[in-house]
């Protein structure tokens, strides 16, 4: 593509992309899309022949786009939100353009020092002590990963790494809600699923401090060496909150290393209110939350924090000689604090952010997320026909349709019914999981664009849809 071309198509797109952010609102939520109807409207092989960048953007607009989910919705209620701002989407347009691969401080100076003082900025945002030191790493489900590495070469001496498990029998413990990537990372560390011990919970879903007490006794006196603890600083399930002060004993009393997976939750700590909850946390070895998901930046973009950055650089470095430098002892290579060799430019879009928005004005968004939630709360506690399963700390509610006259038995098929309705109608989009062993429907309202007036609506769309599917079964 000549440069004259590219200019064109790149204002033809800019003006694509500003309408789609104006008109986000206006698609279905979910597309309305069969397994395989994309696949097949796609050539089996690729073009021999160059094809014009119209053909190729019209296909974008006949084929791709209708099968996309539109995660930028307004009424987008399902997981946890992959928010992405107009000044994000400007700092990665910049990223894109520069295609810096940010390996090291020689292969882009500026991304390396952004980052860094982007990270102190976070770091001082969510009431970290100025010991801990941050890194961009690409997701939760990485920086876990990093966590349980340097756990297992700090307990072994850095001893692994050099020569493989020499009959090491480490445990690693963790709430029975939490995230999947726990035990995927127990996995590819090498210490085996069997080995993640899963704490019970209380009635709130957070990990019982006694329950962990106990396992760390029984697995020690069983000849097990316990490793780590992951605790949970809102769950996927309900966003419960693990006590962290009162693991953080037991952890410093066993020697043991704390991370704390805060992957959604943890962009609130940008609230006075909510460090509140989060006593304990300042003692932890290793911190992770997601701007990608609660903090308007575009994915990916996961800000993971240590006690002590030489553990992280001590299990993850290695230097060949191509890719030594003569100031190399003066700076961070942040390559040496995580598991990839190629970086991205991700400090450009979170700079942008936080400048363009100020923490005022994201403090702000989102309390109001969390009163619309808590709002939707005390409705669903009013209906009789309705039961919320789980407390609502942030901005996600966990509920059921329970009307008296369906047995408990049924229930869980009536309110699968009632989201794949919700779901079908593409006006919204919800999810599910399961507490206690009941189907439970999930609400959490963090999309940026998302108003109150929205969260009302997909209440009310809820009554609605769950009162004729009831109408239906009589």
């Amino acid at each position: 593509m000549q440069p004259e071309a590219f200019r064109n198509h790149a204002h033809d797109l800019v003006e694509w992309i500003a309408n789609y952010l104006d008109q986000t609102g206006d698609y279905s939520v979910t597309p309305q899309t069969q397994p395989g109807e994309i696949l097949a409207q796609l050539p089996a092989l690729a073009p021999d022949q160059p094809e014009a960048f119209e053909q190729i953007f019209a296909d974008f607009e006949k084929i791709i786009l209708p099968g996309m989910t539109h995660w930028q919705h307004p009424s987008f209620f399902a997981y946890f939100p992959a928010n992405a701002s107009p000044p994000s989407l400007l700092g990665e347009m910049l990223t894109s353009a520069l295609a810096a691969q940010c390996m090291s401080w020689l292969t882009s100076p500026a991304a390396t020092e952004l980052e860094q003082r982007v990270m102190e900025w976070l770091r001082e945002a969510i009431g970290l002590p100025k010991h801990f030191e941050g890194v961009i790493q690409d997701t939760a489900s990485t920086a876990t990963l990093c966590a349980l590495l340097s756990a297992r070469e700090r307990a072994s001496g850095f001893s692994i790494n050099e020569h493989g498990f020499t009959g090491q029998r480490y445990r690693v413990y963790a709430s029975s809600e939490a995230h999947s990537s726990v035990e995927k990372a127990v996995r590819i560390a090498g210490l085996g699923s069997t080995n993640l011990v899963k704490i019970p919970v209380d009635s709130e879903f957070a990990l019982q401090p006694q329950a962990l007490q106990t396992a760390i006794e029984t697995d020690r006196k069983a000849g097990y060496t316990p490793l780590c603890v992951v605790a949970a600083w809102g769950t996927t399930g309900s966003t419960a909150l693990d006590p962290l002060a009162e693991i953080a004993d037991i952890c410093e009393r066993e020697q043991l290393w704390l991370h704390v997976d805060a992957a959604y939750a943890g962009s609130g700590l940008i609230l006075p209110e909510l460090q509140q909850l989060a006593k304990g946390i300042e003692r932890a070895d290793s911190i992770v939350f997601n701007p990608h998901k609660w903090l308007l930046t575009h994915f990916d973009c996961s800000a993971y924090f240590v006690r002590d950055a030489a553990v992280l650089e001590q299990t993850f470095g290695l230097t060949p000689e191509y890719l030594k430098t003569a100031i190399d002892r003066q700076v961070n290579n942040y390559r040496d604090w995580g598991i990839q060799l190629g970086r991205r430019f991700r400090a450009l879009k979170l700079w942008f952010v936080l400048r363009s928005y100020g923490l005022v004005e994201l403090q702000q968004l989102l309390r109001n997320q969390i009163n619309w939630v808590q709002e939707l709360a005390n409705d669903i506690d009013a209906h009789p026909d309705f039961e919320r399963l789980a407390p609502v700390p942030l901005n996600l509610v966990c509920f059921r349709y329970k009307p008296e006259q369906i047995a408990e038995a049924e229930l869980d098929d009536l309110n699968a019914n009632l989201l794949a309705s919700l779901n079908a109608t593409g006006q919204l989009f919800m999810t599910h999981t399961r507490l206690n062993g009941v189907y439970t429907l999930r609400l959490v309202a963090g999309q940026h664009r998302t108003r109150r007036e929205d969260v009302q609506a997909a209440w009310e769309q809820i009554q609605t849809t769950a009162q004729g599917l009831l109408a239906n079964r009589v």
